[in-house]
C-alpha cells in the first residue's frame, strides 16, 4: 500500500467503512434464519410483568424516555444517588448473621469483621420481632429467621467488643423499634459507644410485618404514634442512625414479580410518610430516615433496571411530598433472592448468588447481603459464610465494580427496561393507592390476590420446565450427598431462654421495674423506655407496656414464603423417604425401541422427565423387537415402563408391547414418551397410562405417579 494511501484509509472512521444497517433489514434477515417460525413467538419473551424483552434495542427505543438526562447524583437519582457512585463509599457487605443466640452472633462477627464484613446485618426471629419474650412465645418462634433478644444481657452478649462507631448496624427490629432500640443502645453506650457515632440501620416495618404475619402486636396507630417517636428520638440522640425501614422481602419470597414487589415498596413509603408527617414531622426530617430492603432475583437486566427505576420513583414521590432533593436520595439495601435458591445441588446457590450480587451492584445497591448457599437448609457454617463474603472482596478487588458508576447506564435495553419497569410498578402502586394505600389494600387482599396469580404462573412454568432450575426440575443428580447443615432446636432452645429470662427477672428489683414499666405505658417515650430498660424490663415487657390502653390490632390475609423449587423438591422428598423405607429407589425403565439414532432424543428427555421425581431409570441401547423389550422391562422389576422410539414406528411397537407387559403384571404403568395426537385413544386402548413430552406438566404428572405407586405416603 502506497503511503498516501495508508494514510487516507487511517482517517476513515471504522464504521463508515460499512453500510448503515437498520432495524428492519436485521429483522429481515432474522426472520430468515427461523424459517418461517414466527418471530415474536420464537425472539420476543414476555416477563412476568408482562414486558415484552426484544432481542435487540436501538437508539429509537429510548429517544423520548425523560429520565436520560439526569447524571449520577442528581435527581430523579436513576443513575445513583452519589456523584461518584460507589468510587468514594464502596457498597457495605452487610451479611446478615442469622443464629438464634447473642453469643453465636457475636463469635461470628468477631471472625468476619477482619475477613471483609463492614456491617451487622441481625435478623431477629419470629418471637423479638412480635414483641414476645421467649418463655411467652411458642419454641417454633424462638430462634426462628435469627436473633433471640429478649433482655439487656442479651444485648451486652451480643454487642461485646463491638464497637458500633465503626461497624454499621442494620436491624429491622418488626412493628416496634422502640424495645429493640433501647435495649441495643443501653448496651452500646454501657460499653462505650457515643450515640451520634452509631450508624446504619435499626428501624420499625409494621406494614411488612403486616403482611408477613398476618397482624401486629398492637394496631397500626399505635405503631405509627411509637414509630414517630423513635424517629423522632434518633432525629436527635442518633443522626446517623435511620429508624424506618420498607422491606419487600416478604412480596418477593412471596412470589411477586419485580414491578409488584417496586409497587408495594413506594406504597409501603408513602403510607409512612403520611403517617409521620401527621404525627408531626416533615418529608425531609422522614424520608432520610427511611431504609429500604429489597431482593434481587435471577433475571439480571431486569433487576438492574427495576433498581434503577426504584430511585426515581422515590425521588418523585419524595418530591410530590415537597421534599428536596436531600430527602428524595433513596437508602436502598439488597440482598440475593431466598426465592431461587434450592435445596437440592446447593452448589449452584454460588452461582445464582453471584449473577444477583452482580445485579445489585450493578443497580447501586449501597448495602449488600448475598445468599449463604445452604440457606434453604438451615443455618450456615464458617465456609459458607466465609464463600458468600469473598464473593463481595472478588467484585470489589479483583472485578474492581466498586470504581464504575452506573455501568449499564446508556445501554438501550437496560434504560428501556428502566422504564417499563418504572411504569408498571408506578401503576400497581396506583391501583393500592386508589384502595386508599397499602394498609387498606392489605386489608382487602389486592397485593395478596395480585401476588397469588403470580405465583400461580410461576409454579405452573416451572411445572412445566419453561422455567429451568438446574438440578430441581432439570438435571438433577439423584448420587448427589446432601450438605450437613445445623438445624435449630427450638423445643431446647426454647427452654433455655426460658431458664435465661427467669435469671434475669429474678436478678432485678422488681418494685423498680414495676414502676419504671407503669411511667412507660403512661408515657410511651424512648426516654421512658430506655429508663424501664435499664430498671431490667424485657422486651416482651417493654412490648406489652407501650401496647396497653390500645385499641385492637388488625388482621389480614398473610403473605407465606416460598421457594421456586420447593415443589419438585417435594417429589425428590418423598422419593428419598420411599428409597429408605423400601430399600431401593423407585424405578423406570426405558423401553427404547430400535437403533440408537431412533430412541435417544425421546430416552434423554424421559431419563431427566423421571429423575427430576427422585426416580431411578434404567436405560438401555435399545430392542430389536416389542417381546425382548417387554421381556426385559418384567425382568427389571421396575413399576414404570416408559416406550421411547418415534411417532412414525409406534403404531407398530406400542400395542403389542403394552398389552404383553399389562397381560404378565397389570399394575405395571405404560408411559409413552411423545404425544402422537391422532393415536391417543388408540394407545390408552391398548394399555398407555401416562403421556410425557415437551408440553406437559411435568410435576403433576410425577406427583400422580407417586401417589400411584405408593412413593407418596
Amino acid at each position: 500500500m502506497a503511503p498516501e494511501t495508508q494514510t487516507t484509509a487511517q482517517h476513515v472512521p471504522l464504521f463508515d467503512m460499512f453500510e448503515p444497517a437498520t432495524y428492519e433489514a436485521w429483522r429481515a434477515a432474522a426472520e430468515q434464519t427461523l424459517k418461517g417460525a414466527p418471530f415474536e413467538k420464537r425472539l420476543i419473551t414476555k416477563t412476568y410483568e408482562q414486558i415484552l424483552l426484544q432481542p435487540i434495542y436501538n437508539a429509537a427505543d429510548i429517544a423520548d424516555l425523560p429520565h436520560l438526562a439526569s447524571l449520577p447524583g442528581f435527581a430523579p437519582f436513576t443513575r445513583d444517588t452519589r456523584v461518584l457512585g460507589p468510587l468514594l463509599e464502596r457498597w457495605q457487605v452487610a451479611q446478615e448473621l442469622p443464629y438464634p443466640t447473642a453469643t453465636e452472633i457475636n463469635q461470628a462477627a468477631h471472625a468476619d469483621l477482619p475477613r471483609g464484613l463492614t456491617a451487622l446485618n441481625l435478623p431477629l426471629d419470629q418471637a423479638t420481632l412480635h414483641g414476645l419474650d421467649p418463655d411467652s412465645a411458642a419454641p417454633a418462634q424462638v430462634g426462628a429467621g435469627g436473633l433471640s433478644l429478649a433482655t439487656l444481657a442479651d444485648a451486652r452478649r451480643l454487642l461485646d467488643q463491638l464497637d458500633l462507631s465503626r461497624v454499621a448496624l442494620f436491624i429491622n427490629a418488626g412493628a416496634q423499634a422502640l424495645p429493640v432500640a433501647a435495649i441495643l443502645l443501653t448496651a452500646a453506650t454501657e460499653q462505650g459507644a457515643a450515640l451520634d457515632q452509631v450508624h446504619g440501620c435499626l428501624g420499625a416495618d409494621p406494614l411488612g410485618i403486616l403482611a408477613a404475619s398476618g397482624t401486629l402486636p398492637a394496631s397500626l396507630d399505635r405503631c405509627y404514634d411509637l414509630l414517630a417517636e423513635w424517629t423522632r428520638w434518633a432525629i436527635a440522640n442518633t443522626p446517623r442512625l435511620r429508624s424506618i425501614i420498607v422491606s419487600t422481602h416478604v412480596y418477593h419470597n412471596s412470589g411477586a414479580h419485580a414491578a409488584q414487589e417496586l409497587g408495594c415498596a413506594l406504597a409501603t413509603g408513602v403510607a409512612y410518610l403520611r403517617a409521620m408527617q401527621a404525627r408531626g414531622l416533615s418529608v425531609n426530617e422522614v424520608a432520610p430516615r427511611i431504609q429500604f430492603a429489597c431482593s434481587v432475583g435471577s433475571q439480571f437486566f431486569l433487576e438492574v433496571a427495576r433498581l434503577r427505576a426504584a430511585r426515581m420513583l422515590w425521588a418523585r414521590v419524595v418530591a410530590a411530598f415537597a421534599g428536596d432533593e436531600a430527602a428524595q436520595r433513596m437508602h436502598l439495601h439488597v440482598r440475593t433472592s431466598a426465592w431461587t435458591k434450592t435445596r437440592y445441588d446447593v452448589y449452584n446457590n454460588m452461582l445464582r448468588a453471584t449473577g444477583e450480587a452482580m445485579a445489585a451492584v450493578m443497580g447501586g445497591a449501597q448495602s449488600i447481603h448475598i445468599s449463604h448457599f445452604d440457606e434453604a437448609w438451615g443455618l450456615p457454617d464458617e465456609f459458607s459464610r466465609r464463600i458468600a463474603r469473598n464473593l463481595h472482596v472478588i467484585l470489589q478487588e479483583e472485578c474492581n465494580f466498586f470504581r464504575l458508576i452506573d455501568p449499564p447506564g446508556g445501554s438501550w435495553a437496560v434504560e428501556k427496561l428502566t422504564d417499563e419497569i418504572a411504569a408498571r410498578a408506578w401503576a400497581f402502586f396506583q391501583e393500592i393507592e386508589r384502595q386508599g394505600g397499602m394498609a387498606a389494600a392489605l386489608q382487602a387482599g389486592i397485593p395478596q390476590t395480585a401476588i397469588a396469580a403470580t405465583r400461580a404462573e410461576r409454579f405452573d412454568a416451572i411445572a412445566h420446565r419453561r422455567e429451568v432450575i438446574v438440578g430441581v426440575n432439570m438435571y438433577p443428580n439423584l448420587a448427589e450427598k446432601l450438605p450437613e447443615v445445623r438445624q435449630i432446636d427450638h423445643v431446647q432452645l426454647h427452654a433455655a431462654r426460658a431458664v435465661e429470662l427467669r435469671h434475669a427477672r429474678e436478678t432485678r428489683s422488681e418494685e423498680a421495674c414495676h414502676a419504671a414499666l407503669l411511667e412507660l405505658a403512661q408515657q410511651r417515650t424512648m426516654t421512658a423506655t430506655l429508663a424501664a430498660t435499664r430498671a431490667g424490663a424485657t422486651l416482651g415487657e417493654l412490648s406489652c407496656a407501650l401496647a396497653a390502653a390500645d385499641s385492637a390490632a388488625p388482621q389480614v390475609t398473610s403473605l407465606s414464603a416460598y421457594r421456586a423449587a420447593e415443589q419438585f423438591e417435594a417429589l425428590r422428598a418423598a422419593a428419598d423417604a420411599y428409597t429408605t423405607r423400601a430399600g431401593r429407589r423407585p424405578t423406570v425403565f426405558l423401553a427404547n425401541m430400535g437403533p440408537i439414532s431412533q430412541h435417544k432424543a425421546r430416552a434423554d428427555f424421559a431419563t431427566g422427565f423421571f429423575t427430576a421425581g427422585g426416580f431411578a431409570v434404567i436405560g438401555n441401547d435399545g430392542f430389536a423387537t416389542a417381546a425382548e423389550a417387554a421381556a426385559a422391562a418384567l425382568a427389571s422389576g421396575a413399576e414404570i415402563v416408559t416406550i421411547c422410539s418415534t411417532d412414525e414406528t409406534y403404531p407398530d411397537i406400542v400395542p403389542e408391547l403394552a398389552q404383553t407387559i399389562k397381560a404378565q403384571r397389570p399394575d405395571t404403568t405404560i408411559v409413552l414418551a411423545g404425544y402422537p395426537t391422532d393415536l391417543i385413544d388408540m394407545y390408552r386402548a391398548a394399555g398407555v397410562d401416562e403421556f410425557i413430552h415437551l408440553r406437559a406438566n411435568c410435576y403433576e404428572t410425577l406427583a400422580r405417579l407417586q401417589r400411584l405407586k405408593g412413593v407418596a405416603e
